[in-house]
């Protein structure tokens, strides 16, 4: 069983689900955070699946956790938790840069 390429899936969906709802059901900052969050995690997810598929998995649970983090708080934030978790999101933006330059590097050595 390939837990990265189910988790990056299942990333897509969740993806594909807040951007929906950030679009029909949800207004001001919180449609945005839909949005943003959304069209972050859709990006990483497929990027995940392309790097889990160049035998590049380090990077791939990177961009799937990054996500994760980065999506996530801006998805809570939208559902009307603390605004606080803001604090956080960065920290999920810093993973996904780790993602793609560990990919990049990987890619380097790989030749």
């Amino acid at each position: 069983m390939n837990r990265l390429v189910i988790l990056a899936a299942l990333s897509g969906a969740m993806a594909v689900a807040a951007g929906a709802f950030g679009a029909h059901g949800a207004s001001g900052d919180a449609a945005e955070w839909l949005r943003t969050g959304g069209q972050y995690q859709l990006v990483h997810a497929v990027a995940a699946l392309i790097a889990a598929q160049m035998g590049f998995r380090a990077p791939g649970w990177l961009f799937v956790v990054g996500a994760l983090i980065f999506a996530g708080t801006l998805y809570l934030m939208a559902l009307g938790l603390p605004r606080w978790l803001g604090a956080i999101t960065p920290i999920g933006g810093t993973a996904l840069i780790a993602g793609w330059l560990w990919l990049a590097w990987s890619a380097i050595r790989s030749g």
